[in-house]
């Protein structure tokens, strides 16, 4: 799967970290959360604008 429509690395945003495209949610971000045991729906639950 080809994720360059899905995530974006712009220099002013987010110290140019890679984010999910129109939001200034870093990949890193998600990634932590699910790595620190959250579920999917659990990140959806406290980030709606993911889905």
């Amino acid at each position: 799967m080809n994720y360059q429509h899905i995530i974006t690395i712009e220099p002013g945003k987010r110290g140019g970290r890679p984010c999910i495209r129109r939001m200034r949610i870093a990949v890193a971000d998600v990634l932590g959360w699910l790595a620190a045991g959250m579920s999917h729906q659990e990140i959806l639950s406290d980030y709606p604008e993911l889905t």
